[in-house]
């Protein structure tokens, strides 16, 4: 099936507790770099890959998104929101997503993960696979969600925080998917990790483990999960796609 992914879903509920004073009067992904919030960025990358229509999922101090965006027509997309009442983790605010997307393909973000706009593109295909995920090569995937492939670049394994001496991959997980419909009775059966929380990345190793094709993804070009002031302020100095 080569079904074009024409819709899009962005996690920005979560207030971003390590951006300090930056999100006491709005939601992380409403930072500004440059001038133009995180969220902009993202949702002007998906319109350029061809997506028409986004759900963005809001929670804390959801008015200042919505204020923002509307409806879309000003970004050139259509813009629907859901809430997330409970920060109960990334696999349960998947459900929100069911009846926007029905059986259709889409492509999902965090509301603080920065690439650059052509990595979208990469992901309107979704071909055979019922995921794709992205991934970046690294001299220490410890740092994030270690990724282990197989010969075809099929995702057999996810593992989140690994100690550095029992990592044995270069790759970790850039933190934007291309999903089918077959997620969402995966993400209704999960149950809370360690840290309390339903993990999406619970789901997609469950759905590898079940011999779902699970693809990786190279991305290239810039990058940037925007977690912190300091990773903020170093974007302001040099924004993303700026390469003097």
């Amino acid at each position: 099936m080569n079904e074009l992914v024409t819709k899009a879903v962005v996690l920005a509920a979560g207030r971003g507790t390590r951006m300090r004073e930056l999100t006491r009067s709005m939601p992380k992904p409403m930072v500004e770099i440059c001038g133009k919030p995180v969220l902009s960025y993202i949702v002007e990358g998906l319109r350029d890959a061809g997506v028409r229509k986004i759900l963005i999922v809001v929670g804390y101090r959801k008015e200042v998104v919505m204020g923002h965006f509307g409806d879309g027509s000003t970004a050139g997309v259509e813009i629907v929101y859901a809430e997330q009442i409970r920060q109960d983790g990334t696999g349960k605010v998947v459900e929100l997503a069911e009846e926007f997307c029905g059986a259709d393909p889409f492509i999902l973000s965090y509301g603080d993960i920065l690439v650059d706009p052509s990595s979208y593109l990469l992901l309107t295909k979704p071909g055979d696979a019922d995921i794709l995920l992205t991934v970046r090569h690294t001299e220490d995937a410890s740092k994030g969600g270690a990724v282990y492939v197989n010969e075809r670049f099929e995702v057999v394994d996810l593992r989140e925080k690994q100690l550095h001496e029992d990592v044995t991959t270069s790759w970790y997980n850039a933190g934007v998917y291309a999903f089918k419909s077959t997620i969402f009775s995966y993400v209704a059966r999960l149950e809370k990790s360690p840290r309390g929380e339903y993990e999406l990345t619970d789901a997609i190793r469950a759905m590898a483990r079940d011999g779902r094709k699970v693809q990786a993804v190279e991305i290239k070009g810039y990058w940037a999960d925007v977690r912190d002031p300091e990773i903020l302020s170093a974007l302001n100095v040099r924004p993303p796609g700026d390469d003097g």
